[in-house]
């Protein structure tokens, strides 16, 4: 019975890599996770803030994943779930930003330009999509996900594309994850390519749209107060201004049809990281309560010793073991299928934090009133479940996508043989 409970052999490479990132939650990300919750959001992002050196120590283990594509498939999927797990046990908000850091760096790598690549490298990152008045609408890929007579909103945040440079105005949502500290961002947002934000053709209820690596410390940016929140607060997230702000259209990785695909790429990234992240979370939430109940007496004996605590143990061991087969399935049908679909990876952080949360809860009950104090950490990570089952997606509005997407298939044949 190894950290991922009930675990075919791992490989010697395998074993190691699990090892390093258990050592690396257990001895920075936790304590300092813990530190970083009681500080005021100014406080978490000010220089010389222990949220730095976290990132630094994570850096030192060299989590690349350009060095995860070059290992055989099934061995690569099973090293990213076994470090984003640990990470997720060790502390789910550094987890997120840790995750979100890399994504403008994964893209740049993917388009084999050195110059975006040298853009991202060193740099921490982030994706920015949501916006206040576009938030869940901007990711709309099916006419029936929206309202008869109405059209995808253009959104808060815009791009007049030229010949030479793209010019944006505007402002994200306070949820853009590392938005408070990035230096680089994956921006995705509706675009005028002369003919206005909506395209004339079958889909004429989307907006145009545009993808870009985009430098977060040129002129014309600022950053808005970053967000005061009830859990993941060692997760920085606030607004980023653009006035008049010029990137070079060489920075521009995808425009109109294609942004969407690209965005549903991203999204599905985002995805499969949520769902082993957050594996990692209820797996914590679990240990906690079988050390809780290994310790605390009730009727004369310690709680472990009641059949009704075993079988509470017993169900929340089974979420976790469930959580973590279906976060492994998404992880393998993003990485190894030929077409992906960002609502099947939405599904899968809608399972996966669901159980964390019924894990958590239970685990909370166990404490009894002990758990509601700040004296035992299970309060917090409470907090931080809770706040998953709204991040990357609120929950009820992705599996009605999933929904819409089984309805799309259905038209196509699926079923229907």
């Amino acid at each position: 019975m190894g950290l991922s409970g009930f675990e075919t052999p791992l490989l010697e490479e395998e074993a190691a890599i699990q090892a390093s990132a258990h050592r690396l939650a257990k001895d920075v990300l936790r304590p300092i996770g813990r530190e970083l919750d009681r500080m005021k959001p100014e406080e978490v992002i000010a220089a010389g803030s222990p949220y730095y050196a976290a990132l630094a120590e994570t850096a030192k283990l060299g989590f690349d994943p350009a060095a995860l594509a070059q290992l055989p498939p099934d061995v690569a999927i099973r090293i990213e779930s076994l470090i984003s797990e640990e990470l997720g046990w060790g502390d789910p908000g550094l987890a997120v930003s840790i995750g979100a850091s890399m994504m403008p760096g994964m893209v740049a790598s993917i388009t084999g330009n050195e110059e975006l690549i040298d853009l991202c490298r060193g740099k921490l990152g982030c994706w920015m999509n949501t916006q206040p008045d576009r938030g869940s609408d901007a990711g709309t890929l099916y006419r029936n996900e929206l309202h008869p007579g109405t059209r995808q909103p253009v959104g808060n945040v815009t791009a007049r594309v030229g010949k030479d440079e793209v010019i944006i105005n505007g402002h994200s949502s306070s949820w853009v994850s590392n938005g408070s500290v990035a230096e680089v961002g994956l921006c995705y947002m509706a675009a005028d390519y002369g003919k206005g934000f909506y395209d004339e053709g079958e889909f004429g209820y989307r907006t145009n749209g545009i993808a870009m690596l985009v430098p977060l410390t040129v002129p014309g940016i600022s950053r808005g107060k970053p967000l005061e929140k009830i859990g993941q607060r060692a997760l920085p997230q606030g607004e980023i201004h653009f006035d008049q702000v010029k990137i070079p259209r060489r920075f521009v990785i995808a425009t109109q049809g294609e942004a969407i695909a690209h965005l549903a790429s991203a999204w599905a990234y985002a995805g499969t990281h949520m769902s082993q992240t957050f594996v990692g979370a209820a797996r914590a939430a679990f240990e906690m309560a079988l050390a809780y109940c290994h310790e605390r007496k009730q009727g004369g004996v310690v709680l472990v010793e009641h059949q009704m605590t075993q079988l509470r143990l017993g169900e929340m061991l089974r979420r976790v073991e469930m959580a973590r087969a279906i976060a492994r399935r998404s992880l393998a049908y993003s990485r190894l299928s030929p077409g992906i679909h960002p609502y099947v990876t939405a599904q899968s952080k809608v399972s996966v934090t669901e159980e964390a949360m019924k894990v958590v809860h239970e685990a909370l009950q166990l404490f009894g009133g002990n758990g509601t104090t700040a004296a035992y950490p299970i309060e917090k990570l409470f907090r931080d479940i809770r706040s998953a089952l709204i991040e990357d997606g609120e929950n009820y509005i992705l599996t009605q996508r999933l929904g819409a997407l089984a309805s799309k298939l259905y038209q196509d044949g699926w079923t229907r043989g």
